[in-house]
């Protein structure tokens, strides 16, 4: 007796937001293995590309209604990867190997405070479709993009300046404990999704955007250490005011 075979039909439109996170995924392990190669500058980018299609998949996948529970949980364990391993992993072959046990030691709490906040993340967004995050206007803790960037930030500040004191093992456990407090904290920090551009100012934005894709053409690694800076400066500015906005 001939079985039945029951055949399932995936819209193309629904993997379009999966395949970019794939992508995403592939560039944070050849950020690991350009650093295993010791072309440092090539992983970061790597990692800062994962951060740039990692911002696309959400945004795709909205756009084309071709949002599902599987997109949400390879979303997640793609962060994990590029966003935890692959940046624990290349800041533990720049410097943090001399170290050697502590070294390894914050190599292994960032990945874990970063597997940490995607599932808090993941907890917020099952309980409420909107997020509580979303809601509020901004995100609790460091962003899992934002968080592999900083914790590469000395990096992108040695290509770009040269500071020797920048690949010090000592200095730089220190900045990424520092980094993987933030990244499980309750601090709010900032979301471009809070933010609202009047019609009448589109067209300076565009502007903005134009001179900021030059300027990261010309100059990576400068545009990346003002980009950077600016997101620092960021996160006591966003907790000041939403402290306030509490108070009222």
């Amino acid at each position: 007796m001939a079985k039945n075979i029951v055949r399932f039909h995936i819209p193309v439109r629904s993997l379009a937001p999966n395949a970019i996170t794939v992508l995403a995924l592939c560039a944070g392990m050849f950020g690991v293995r350009f650093a295993y190669l010791e072309n440092w500058e090539a992983a970061v980018t790597a990692i800062l590309v994962a951060g740039v299609l990692d911002g696309l998949d959400g945004s795709v996948a909205r756009l084309l209604k071709g949002t599902s529970k599987f997109g949400a949980e390879l979303d997640s364990l793609s962060d994990v990867i590029s966003f935890g391993v692959a940046p624990a992993l290349i800041m533990y072959m720049w410097v943090l190997s001399d170290v050697r046990g502590v070294g390894w030691l914050m190599s292994l709490v960032f990945v874990i405070c970063m597997a940490l906040r995607l599932a808090r993340f993941n907890t917020v967004m099952k309980d409420d479709d909107l997020g509580a995050e979303v809601k509020a206007g901004y995100y609790t803790g460091i962003p899992a993009p934002a968080s592999a960037a900083l914790a590469l930030f000395p990096m992108i500040l040695s290509f770009e300046y040269g500071f020797e004191f920048l690949k010090d093992p000592k200095i730089c456990s220190g900045y990424m404990a520092i980094i993987c407090v933030l990244t499980v904290s309750r601090i709010p920090t900032f979301s471009l999704k809070s933010l609202k551009i009047h019609k009448e100012h589109v067209i300076f934005v565009l502007l903005g955007i134009a001179v900021l894709a030059s300027l990261i053409i010309t100059d990576l690694w400068m545009t990346m250490s003002f980009v950077g800076m600016l997101y620092i400066i960021s996160i006591p500015t966003i907790a000041l005011i939403a402290m306030r906005k509490n108070k009222e």
